[in-house]
């Protein structure tokens, strides 16, 4: 692995040293207006390339398993001010396919946000469309292509849902959110095996969050706190927590992020996977505990380094026995996986173009009695070298 880190190493130099004889510093103007010199004067139209991109080195435990260039993120993005009370955005992925069959909200899962805005006051407002979850954590709300590698709790959620959103400013330091959305972005069969003894779809599968995002102390805490209902099927919730706090001190920033999940039917599949969903179905009264954090540290004007951590388990609530077969599954935990990332970012322009050279390492852990129930499908302890960049470019 050694001559990887070296390889890569001479490689974001080259790139330091590329970036800076291009130019200095500047103006974060949209690609129209470099090419045409031309200022857009209209708030109403801007369309954005969002692009992670990157050169993967992958390894399984210390055997190395592939180098390839990957393009981990592309969406492009359309969003603007009709007026002063109306809005839009629009965003979708261009590398995932583009299918639909079977979505509740005849949307393909392609696409992210799909809405308008509505300003009814000063302090009140609505979104209504396919968007973004209103769900707690730093790291959740963070633009998908400044992100690494996710966590397996958000890895697994469904985030981008159907329905309506109102928030309500305090003032410019509080926020409050509330919001109902479909719970299913695919059909009911499709999205839980069916198989699980007693259970009946919902007839109104949706799911409810209430969300805070505070300010204290001139922009140095932040919080994003929420609580979320979710209607899984008939006499069946979920319930998730997430509490995400953010420090920033001169140079340096960090977040926390606690995220808790108690689901009656399981909507994370790792424990479904783990009791044989494929036989038995979904696994019942599953729960999912998730710790992140990230610290930054901007040494200087165009350099940062970072460090993160992630800690996530996988356990039964209670006692589980299925009426169709003598198998029995014991509450407690079944699996522990561990992330651990470190990285080195240089942001050449006052964009947010920035290259990057990351180390991503994963492991998980499985209790006896997970092992004395799975005889294959171990997740397996992986690392990850890259170089790459990621960029948010405004085309106009």
């Amino acid at each position: 692995m050694k001559k990887y880190i070296l390889f890569l190493g001479v490689l974001l130099c080259m790139a330091g040293v590329r970036a800076q004889q291009d130019g200095d510093m500047r103006s974060s103007k949209s690609l129209f207006e470099e090419v045409t010199n031309i200022k857009k004067k209209t708030d109403r139209f801007n369309f954005f390339l969002n692009m992670n991109g990157s050169f993967d080195n992958q390894f399984i435990e210390d055997t190395h398993q592939m180098s390839k260039f990957n393009m981990r993120q592309l969406r492009i993005e359309a969003k603007g001010k009709i007026n002063d009370w109306l809005s839009y955005r629009w965003r979708q992925r261009l590398n995932r396919p583009n299918t639909g069959s079977g979505n509740i909200d005849n949307l393909p899962t392609s696409i992210d946000v799909a809405g308008i805005g509505v300003k009814l006051t000063d302090k009140f407002s609505m979104f209504i469309g396919k968007q973004c979850a209103a769900y707690g954590g730093v790291e959740f709300d963070l633009n998908p292509i400044e992100i690494y590698e996710y966590s397996d709790m958000i890895e697994n959620m469904s985030n981008f849902l159907t329905g309506v959103n109102f928030a309500y400013n305090f003032n410019d330091n509080h926020q409050l959110q509330f919001q109902v959305l479909n719970s299913l972005n695919n059909s009911f069969a499709n999205t839980y095996d069916v198989g699980t003894t007693g259970t009946v779809q919902s007839q109104a599968p949706l799911v409810y969050t209430l969300n805070w995002n505070g300010s204290f102390f001139d922009n140095a805490f932040k919080t994003r706190w929420s609580a979320s209902l979710m209607n899984e099927a008939k006499g069946k919730n979920m319930y998730y927590y997430a509490l995400g706090n953010e420090l920033t001190q001169g140079k340096f920033n960090m977040f926390f992020d606690f995220m808790y999940s108690n689901e009656e039917l399981d909507r994370n599949g790792i424990m479904s996977k783990i009791t044989n969903s494929s036989r038995y179905g979904n696994a019942v009264n599953a729960q999912y505990l998730s710790l992140v954090t990230k610290l930054n540290y901007r040494f200087a004007p165009k350099w940062n380094v970072f460090l993160e951590g992630m800690y996530e388990t996988a356990s039964l609530k209670k006692d589980l026995r299925y009426q169709m077969g003598p198998v029995e599954f014991a509450k407690g935990k079944y699996r522990t996986s561990y992330g651990y990332f470190a990285g080195l970012e240089y942001y050449p322009m006052e964009s947010n173009l920035h290259f990057f050279l990351t180390y991503v390492g994963r492991a998980y852990e499985y209790t006896n009695r997970a092992r004395s129930l799975m005889t294959t499908g171990f997740d397996d302890n992986t690392n990850r070298l890259s170089l790459g960049f990621i960029y948010q470019l405004q085309m106009f």
